[in-house]
């Protein structure tokens, strides 16, 4: 067996020398790539958010990300590539600040989402938060642009908000079994979810706290939920147990808008002596 000379062991450990600096320079033109690319979507989100598709401009949008317009066509075709790349950005960015309220938003993210109820809520007070930030406008601002019209962009935006849809949907037909009352179809109740998320940040924008306190009262709207700190309905001690044996139950009640007896209630109430078919009293 030969023994490994001097100038054969320096030989190998120049080679493996150079294998990892080459190695450590793809790794850090890969990273030098990423962060040119995520500023570049960056300043494409600002620029759709403020000025929409048909007026954005690449070439301030490299100036204002600090790179050349050269720079910006290397990672990028052109605007019909910067769009469809900034909406899939952004549904990234969505993710990891609101999407982790929602187990079941992405198939790489399995779990058990808990109550469906509060999931959906707790969406609903994330989500106005999420939207505060410049980039959160994209979405929106290409929506109305492109509304009725068959663009890549578009179809871009309803894929990015096709899971969404199709979460809040398995969650609405996961409540109705247990703490979401009955109510129109799950489909149709999820989009209404998904409209009360998008259109009330956009109502009372740069109106916080209140832009999370009214985005969670809709969707408790939407899904038939009771808000937390209403009243309980008044009950007359002694209504709701069986007659005794050999006594006909009264008539049933119907809700009349006459003010509570007690006092304690100012609601509606179920009026004992009113048939179901009589109007309430104007």
């Amino acid at each position: 067996m030969t023994a490994a000379t001097p100038a054969g062991a320096a030989g190998a450990a120049t080679m493996a020398g150079t294998a990892t600096g080459a190695a450590a320079a793809r790794r850090t033109q890969a990273e030098r790539r990423a962060r040119s690319r995520d500023a570049l979507l960056a300043a494409a989100a600002r620029g759709l958010a403020h000025h929409g598709y048909a007026e954005l401009s690449l070439t301030r949008v490299a100036a204002e990300a600090g790179y050349t317009r050269g720079a910006l066509y290397h990672q990028f075709a052109g605007k019909e590539e910067v769009a469809p790349a900034v909406v899939g950005w952004v549904r990234q960015t969505c993710w990891e600040e609101v999407g982790r309220v929602l187990a079941l938003l992405w198939p790489e993210c399995p779990g058990d989402p808990g109550d469906p109820a509060e999931v959906l809520l707790a969406l609903a007070r994330a989500h106005p938060v999420y939207c505060r930030r410049d980039m959160a406008a994209v979405l929106r601002s290409l929506r109305v642009e492109l509304a009725g019209r068959d663009h890549p962009v578009g179809q871009a935006i309803d894929e990015a908000v096709a899971p969404l849809l199709t979460a809040c949907e398995r969650l609405v037909r996961g409540g109705r079994r247990s703490s979401i009352p009955p109510g129109p179809p799950g489909r149709d109740t999820a989009a209404a979810v998904v409209a009360a998320l998008e259109a009330v940040p956009i109502a009372v924008a740069g109106r916080a706290p209140h832009d999370v306190t009214l985005t969670e009262r809709a969707v408790r709207g939407v899904l038939g939920l009771p808000r937390p700190d209403s009243p309980r309905p008044h009950r007359t001690p002694g209504r709701d147990r069986a007659p005794p044996r050999g006594v006909a139950r009264p008539p049933a009640a119907a809700w009349c808008c006459a003010p509570c007896p007690t006092g304690h209630n100012t609601r509606p109430i179920r009026c004992p002596g009113r048939s179901r078919s009589a109007p309430p009293p104007s």
